[in-house]
């Protein structure tokens, strides 16, 4: 596909929203015809807009082996993300893409033990990637994954992670929370420092996405684990803007999140963005 035919934005119209948490919502997006709106890879985003009030990048938070439609799981953050939470079933928005690297998930990750850490709404990106291992098993080793979030209510995709994820063989989810609070009984703790108490040995690839301070300490946990910056990948999407290399406004040293990443192995980035 040219830069120019992924520029050129096709209808998408809201089948189905689901209120994951007080500030996330999940929506699940067809063409008007009913269609998946195209194909893509775990890791990779789409552009989202509401004509006459902006447009950004999000995550394609379902698998690609999801063959119906696509979803995002939005947080409630800002301009944009106001306006589409407060859309409806039925409503229309438009929608472009895919855009970025992905996963190498046919790649670098076949056949290992795979380890995946998310904090908050950073367990969006991963679930494409989680849920396209899920659905070709026998491509990949043992799975760990790591989740936290502030509290019990901000676990995204809870359900699915406690009716699925931890009823898959092999499969082992360690969730914790940042405070404790009445009517949970698991971990209490930060991501980072959760990591480095499970600690986990160094035959694994890791996937870190979260919040930029988490990311920052979890790696730092997990070096001190052993691990090395070839083994451990993250996403920054959250810093893409126009998605083809255009604008320059996503630039970290040398590279362009869009055109590089987001899908970065940690030993690619000399330099953390500002704000890591």
């Amino acid at each position: 596909m040219t830069d120019h035919e992924m520029l050129i934005p096709s209808v998408g119209v809201i089948t189905d929203i689901r209120k994951d948490t007080p500030d996330v919502k999940t929506f699940r997006i067809l063409t008007p015809d009913g269609k998946k709106p195209f194909e893509h890879m775990p890791g990779q985003c789409a552009m989202l807009s509401i004509p006459g009030v902006g447009e950004a990048m999000f995550s394609i938070t379902s698998s690609p082996t999801n063959r119906e439609f696509m979803e995002f799981s939005i947080k409630k953050c800002g301009c944009l993300t106001s306006w589409l939470h407060a859309l409806e079933v039925g409503q229309q928005i438009t929608i472009r893409g895919p855009y970025g690297n992905p996963f190498p998930v046919n790649t670098e990750f076949k056949g290992k033990d795979m380890l995946f850490i998310a904090g908050g709404i950073g367990l969006a990106p991963l679930r494409s990637v989680i849920n396209y291992i899920r659905d070709n098993r026998a491509d990949y080793g043992k799975v760990d994954v790591v989740y936290g979030s502030r509290s019990k209510d901000d676990l995204v995709d809870i359900r699915e992670i406690q009716e699925e994820w931890m009823n898959e063989p092999d499969f082992n989810v360690h969730l914790t929370i940042d405070r404790a609070q009445e009517g949970w009984d698991g971990h209490v703790g930060f991501v980072p420092s959760y990591v480095e108490e499970l600690g986990f040995d160094t035959n694994k690839t890791a996937v870190l996405c979260g919040p930029p301070i988490m990311i920052k300490f979890t790696l730092a946990s997990l070096i001190k684990l052993g691990f090395s910056k070839e083994q451990v990948y993250t996403t920054l999407e959250l810093r893409m803007k126009c998605g083809i290399g255009k604008c320059g406004r996503c630039n970290v040293g040398d590279k362009y999140v869009c055109k590089d990443g987001p899908v970065f192995r940690f030993d690619q980035l000399d330099e953390l963005p500002n704000e890591y």
